[in-house]
């Protein structure tokens, strides 16, 4: 395995499909940390990385929960350094999608908010201040770069979504303010909306007689790295990606 660097990328919501890409696409430049509530869920892929010469380790963390997210930042901090800083930090977490109307709902209707908006703010706030000791740092290639993962319901909210839509509402919003206040500093924050359903072993009898229906998720991690790679008088705050069978 090829030695640590100092600076790194870090993935929550590392599972199967677009956090398993954009992991594997960040690890050809930096180590990689892993974040998922499950370490089972984890070590298929850091164990890939690694034989393919990469540098991953994975930490089961809830990024809801604001102790346990610090405890896990110590712990990378232990394993890379006290002057460790973060290039690239990528929001992944998903919402929970459920779609029922809102007259029937009940105490678990804030339940996607919970793990989506707090979870966003929890993780936004333990990696920031690495990222903004790596803008000085003038030997960074790209600069440091957060990406919050979206969706169609970030921009519009359909029936019977309500609780979906909430919280990837408020994901953008967090994202445009972070942007607002962090860019003048030098940090990159960008937000994607993912229009459409993503290739995954669980989605793969879905509308599998139309070519090219679905987003390939090794596609939304080379936009993100696209994205990390914009010079600083060049920044996307905010980007769509979908099928050119998808209706919008």
């Amino acid at each position: 395995m090829a030695s640590f660097s100092k600076s790194i990328a870090i993935v929550a919501g590392a599972g199967p499909g677009t956090g398993a890409s954009i992991a594997r696409r960040f690890a050809k430049a930096y180590p990689v940390v892993l974040l998922a509530r499950s370490q089972a869920s984890l070590e298929p892929l850091v164990q890939g990385i690694n034989q393919d010469g990469g540098c991953a380790i994975g930490i089961p963390s809830d990024v809801t929960n604001a102790g346990s997210l610090n405890s896990t930042l110590k712990q990378i901090e232990q394993r890379f350094g006290s002057d460790l800083t973060v290039s690239a930090a990528v929001f992944n977490v998903a919402s929970k999608f459920t779609r029922a109307p809102f007259l029937d709902s009940g105490a678990e209707f804030l339940d996607s908010l919970e793990a989506t908006a707090r979870g966003a703010s929890n993780f936004s706030k333990a990696v920031l201040p690495l990222m903004l000791r790596a803008v000085s740092q003038a030997e960074l290639r790209h600069p440091p770069t957060m990406i919050f993962t979206g969706a169609t319901a970030a921009m519009k909210g359909g029936p019977g979504l309500g609780s979906f839509a909430m919280s990837k509402f408020a994901v953008r919003a967090l994202s445009q303010s972070l942007a607002r206040e962090f860019g003048p500093k030098g940090v990159h924050v960008a937000h994607a909306i993912i229009d459409g359903i993503i290739a995954t072993e669980k989605t793969k009898d879905y509308n599998k007689d139309t070519p090219d229906a679905k987003i390939d998720p090794d596609w939304i991690a080379e936009t993100y790295w696209f994205l990390h790679t914009q010079p600083r008088s060049s920044f996307t705050h905010e980007l769509d990606l979908r099928p050119y069978c998808e209706s919008w």
